[in-house]
C-alpha cells in the first residue's frame, strides 16, 4: 500500500533527486555563475534514471522484491553520480571552472541514505509476509 513508511523516504529520496537538483546549483564557476546539472546532458541522464527509478519504485508497491532491486539500482546510479561531481571538483585546477562547490552535490548523499532506508522497511515488510506464511 501507499501509506508505508518506504513510500514516505521513496518520496523523499525522489525530491532529492527530481526537485531540489532543478533549483540548487552543483558549483559555482570562476565567473561566479551557478551550474545546475541541466547543463551538463550527461548529469541530466544519470539524475533523470535516478528520478526515473524512484517514481517506478514507488508505483511497484506490491511487488516489494522488485521495489528492493530497483532501490540497489538506484543507490549505484546515485553512487556514481556523487562521484562524478567530486571528481569534476577535485579534478580540475584551481580556479580554472569551480570557484566554489554547493550543496547541490551532495543530494545524491541524502538520495542515497532515504533509499537505505526504504530498503531496511521493505526488507522488514517481507519478513513479516513470510513470518505469516510460515504460520499458516
Amino acid at each position: 500500500m501507499l501509506q508505508r513508511i518506504q513510500t514516505v523516504y521513496l518520496i523523499l529520496a525522489f525530491v532529492a533527486t527530481g526537485i531540489l537538483m532543478l533549483f540548487i546549483p552543483l558549483w559555482t564557476t570562476a565567473d561566479g555563475k551557478p551550474f545546475f546539472f541541466m547543463q551538463d546532458q550527461f548529469y541530466t541522464i544519470l539524475l533523470g534514471l535516478s528520478t526515473m527509478l524512484s517514481i517506478l519504485s514507488i508505483i511497484s508497491f506490491k511487488k516489494r522484491q522488485n521495489q528492493f532491486v530497483m532501490n540497489r539500482l538506484n543507490m549505484i546510479l546515485n553512487l556514481i553520480l556523487l562521484g562524478l561531481f567530486v571528481y569534476r571538483s577535485l579534478n580540475l585546477s584551481g580556479e580554472a571552472q569551480v570557484s566554489e562547490k554547493g550543496i547541490g552535490m551532495f543530494l545524491p548523499i541524502v538520495a542515497i541514505v532515504l533509499l537505505v532506508l526504504a530498503n531496511k522497511a521493505i526488507k522488514k515488510d517481507e519478513d513479516l509476509v513470510k513470518s505469516v506464511d510460515r504460520l499458516r
